[in-house]
């Protein structure tokens, strides 16, 4: 066993992942899971840079998470940022401040890469199941971009887009720098809109309708399982591969894109960093499934930090 620590830092989350890795058995054993909400890409969209707020949040989050590792002990450590971070005009400041804080640079990695991480955490234990055909559509939904890739024991084809749930609320639902509560029906065709435009892309190279299982990730994904399942609280067990039928997504989506605030907020399963984006989320998540008639969605609690932990090892 060799024991790893990975950190992804998306354009909503940053997360953190301590795990004993064997390589020959392919067994990743849990130390340490943890997330915390900072919207590094507060922003980043309008500006092209990484507000100076943004950037304190993720630091504070560097800090916590850097303790956490030294007292597992890890022996590796590998720091994978994405959307944002690649955005950012200034994001030169970001790798100085997590080189000081954690002793390791930022691996700033291009979108492919990014996809192709998603799908080795996402897929390796679901090799050898019956009951999920191949080839997997895995699709990870971030904040800043959606990471869509097929393939069956490996990547066949991947592309990354800049469609995300934090990405199309400030694009299309903020007025004033307020989010619309609830957006209109105008503001909602326009995020479809350039959802539909983001898939027509994304179709020009990872053939999307091919695949005979979708997989999905990410904090919009796992929400809507936990909305799915009613569930009193947010839980990583009951939405770890659980599934989700197109219509109930669809009915979701609805009922997201149609409440207040203060309603999405109620949910017992929401996290208060969600909120405001998980409308968004939803649509995205809704637009691919109609986009290749899936009838139902895989949810994965295991996504991109896996994929980065098993680089490690």
């Amino acid at each position: 066993m060799t024991r790893v620590a990975a950190v992804d830092c998306g354009t909503n989350s940053i997360r953190l992942l301590v795990a004993d890795a064997d390589p020959e058995t392919g067994e990743l054993v849990d130390l340490d899971r943890r997330m915390t909400i900072v919207r590094l890409g507060q922003g980043v969209d309008r500006t092209g840079r990484l507000a100076p707020e943004a950037l304190e949040r993720t630091f504070a989050a560097c800090r916590e998470y850097a303790a956490v590792i030294k007292e597992h002990g890890a022996e590796r450590l590998r720091f994978v940022a994405t959307s944002a971070s690649r955005d950012a005009e200034n994001r030169d400041e970001f790798v100085r401040g997590v080189l000081d804080i954690l002793g390791v640079e930022p691996e700033v990695i291009t979108g492919d890469r990014e996809a192709e991480f998603s799908f080795t955490g996402a897929t390796k234990e679901l090799t050898g199941r019956d009951d999920l055909a191949k080839p997997y559509l895995v699709v990870d939904i971030g904040g800043g971009s959606t990471e869509f890739v097929v393939g069956d024991e490996r990547v066949r084809a991947a592309r990354s887009v800049d469609v995300g749930c934090v990405r199309m609320t400030e694009r299309h639902l903020v007025q004033d720098g307020v989010v619309t509560d609830p957006p209109t029906e105008a503001q909602v065709a326009a995020m479809r809109a350039d959802i539909e435009a983001a898939l027509d892309l994304a179709e020009r190279t990872v053939p999307l309708r091919e695949a005979h299982t979708l997989v999905g990730l990410a904090g919009s994904v796992t929400t809507l399982s936990a909305i799915a399942q009613d569930l009193p609280a947010y839980d990583s067990t009951a939405i770890h591969h659980s599934r989700i039928p197109c219509a109930t997504v669809r009915e979701i989506t609805h009922r997201l894109l149609h409440s207040t605030h203060a309603e999405r907020a109620a949910v017992p399963s929401m996290h208060p960093g969600r909120v405001d984006v998980i409308a968004a989320g939803a649509l995205v998540l809704l637009s691919i499934m109609e986009r290749i008639g899936a009838e139902e969605v895989v949810v994965s609690e295991h996504d991109i930090l896996d994929g980065i932990a098993w680089s490690v090892a």
